[in-house]
């Protein structure tokens, strides 16, 4: 009887191991996702949003920043009386009681809501709200541009999660951004913390970046083309300011402008940087660069004179090119510069061939990318030299038939300014990590590596676009204390859906430098669509060479005085 006992209650206990056994294989396998969503629930975590990496010009003016701003949020599931919370919360924030309660009730998220957004609050406040059950304190950064509009198409803007939409906020994003920190937390039944779990990711503030910009030419680039712009009731406009001998980007503005902190409200127009991404038939302001490839390849000489056809040249295979106001006879290529001859133009350009014209621009750049470190840039057009004719090798010379961005033409400037060497234009100089180290450093190229001879260069610079400052279309760009040199450019706007260029509408432009004999800056201005009906002229003679003499006067006295 004894030994049937022990039986029975070893087969009791037998099948109660084998009871439990099942119970845990049902619970391990076939309840393990609604057990581990049971888990989560009072399990909580925490991320902390990295600081921003500062943008900041060459001598260290903030340029982009972001500040801490809090927001007072809800969490819906965790609050025991609705009435009672809404209540004691308004008072401490001296809101609406009735808004505050409608949105935590009417919020279909039951773990967060937020109150309150982007304020400034009291020790006294924060010390009261994080007493209140289910209501916390989200801190948040805010981007701030204290040049505003000035320097936003440089700069670039987020969007509302941090994130670099354009410009360099863009271009560097992954540098700026820095690494979000996580941390996991232990709460009970009523979402309350009692221990930290572990620290998941270690919180990374971003690194700052550090352009070649100066904030102080910026703004004097910025006021003297917007004044203009708004003066002649244009369509758009850009000016770019560079150092000839490093590449390095002082300024560069683009017209319509927008608020980066308030981006969300400009239009396309505006948020198009007009320097990179909308390349245009260049015009007169070519002009120089097929000439120095002319001289350079000894397709002609300096002293050559040619023949201008009195303003009325055509023939076989290249049409008709007449003159902008007046024709000539007799030029030498310095006079062809100065008077802005096409004919005289068109004639080197047929003393060449369009294999050296092909050439002498790619060389200079055109019809590809600068490399500036900036997003968007658009490769202009060259064509390819099987599709020359005629045509083109009479008319490439006076800038038709090739479309080139405003960055691609203050290059080529500088290549003539810099001797004739290679110019990598660039905006960044350094990254620096939030240790102090610098991640990145952009030093001037020192090379050796010649587009065109210096002789060529130096000549191309010291006399005849010092002719055309001094007696030519460029006398609105003079300076008494520096000599400048540059060309003027009345660009015709091909037009959009039809063969031929629109009449009505120029694209007038500046580019030059100064001083002549050792240039400290580059300089493009151009200014699309000025309102010819004003009466006030449209050329670039008129309309963008001021602005080139207003910007060259502040930035040449601003720099010597460093």
């Amino acid at each position: 009887m004894r030994t049937r006992s022990i039986l029975v209650i070893f087969f009791l206990l037998i099948t109660a191991f084998i009871g439990v056994g099942v119970r845990c294989f049902y619970l391990q396998y076939f309840q393990y996702d609604e057990y581990c969503k049971s888990s989560l629930k009072q399990q909580a975590n925490i991320i902390e949003k990295p600081r921003r990496g500062t943008i900041l010009d060459c001598r260290g003016h903030i340029l982009a920043t972001s500040s801490m701003e809090e927001t007072v949020f809800a969490e819906p599931r965790a609050i025991e009386s609705l009435k009672a919370t809404t209540t004691r919360l308004a008072q401490i924030l001296n809101i609406s009681q009735s808004e505050v309660f409608s949105r935590i009730a009417n919020s279909k998220n039951p773990g967060y809501v937020k109150i309150l957004p982007k304020i400034i609050l009291t020790d006294q406040q924060r010390s009261k709200i994080r007493k209140i059950r289910g209501i916390g304190i989200e801190p948040e950064w805010q981007r701030s541009y204290p040049m505003s509009s000035a320097a936003a198409h440089v700069v670039g803007f987020t969007n509302i999660d941090g994130k670099g939409l354009a410009g360099v906020e863009l271009k560097y994003d992954r540098q700026l951004h820095g690494k979000s920190g996580q941390s996991f937390f232990f709460t009970d039944a009523a979402r309350r913390p009692i221990g930290v779990k572990q620290l998941a990711d270690q919180l990374t503030d971003g690194a700052d970046v550090v352009l070649t910009i100066d904030s102080a030419i910026q703004e004097f680039t910025y006021s003297a083309l917007l004044k203009q712009y708004k003066a002649y009731q244009a369509e758009s406009a850009v000016a770019i300011v560079v150092d000839p001998c490093s590449g390095g980007i002082l300024s560069m503005v683009s017209l319509p402008e927008f608020d980066p902190e308030n981006a969300r409200s400009a239009d396309t127009a505006s948020l198009r940087n007009w320097a990179l991404v909308a390349p245009f038939e260049p015009g007169s302001i070519f002009k120089p660069i097929v000439t120095a490839c002319a001289i350079d390849t000894n397709s002609i000489s300096r002293n050559e004179t040619i023949f201008c056809e009195n303003g009325n040249y055509h023939g076989k295979g290249f049409g008709r090119i007449g003159e902008y106001r007046r024709g000539f006879g007799d030029l030498k290529i310095r006079e062809i510069l100065k008077e802005s001859s096409n004919i005289g133009m068109a004639k080197i350009g047929q003393k060449m061939g369009k294999e050296k014209i092909f050439n002498g621009v790619k060389l200079f750049g055109f019809g590809q990318k600068t490399g500036i470190d900036l997003p968007g840039e658009n490769t202009g057009i060259v064509r390819p030299l099987a599709k020359w004719d005629g045509y083109s090798v009479a008319r490439v010379p006076f800038g038709h038939e090739i479309m080139a961005t405003a960055m691609q033409i203050v290059r080529a400037y500088c290549i003539l300014a810099n001797n004739g060497r290679v110019v990598q234009p660039y905006l960044v100089k350094a990254v620096v990590d939030n240790n102090g180290k610098r991640v990145k450093l952009k030093q001037p190229v020192a090379t050796a590596s010649y587009i065109i001879k210096p002789s060529v260069a130096k000549w191309m610079v010291t006399q005849p676009l010092v002719d055309v400052v001094k007696d030519g279309t460029g006398k609105k760009a003079a300076l008494k204390k520096w000599q400048v040199w540059g060309k003027t450019g009345t660009a015709n706007i091909a037009k959009a859906n039809e063969p031929g260029y629109d009449e009505d509408n120029y694209v007038a432009s500046f580019a030059g430098g100064a001083p002549a004999e050792n240039p400290a800056v580059v300089i493009l201005v151009s200014i699309r669509r000025p309102n010819k009906k004003l009466g006030k002229g449209y050329t670039g003679g008129t309309v963008a060479a001021p602005v080139a003499k207003e910007i060259l006067s502040k930035t040449l006295n601003y720099l010597e005085r460093l």
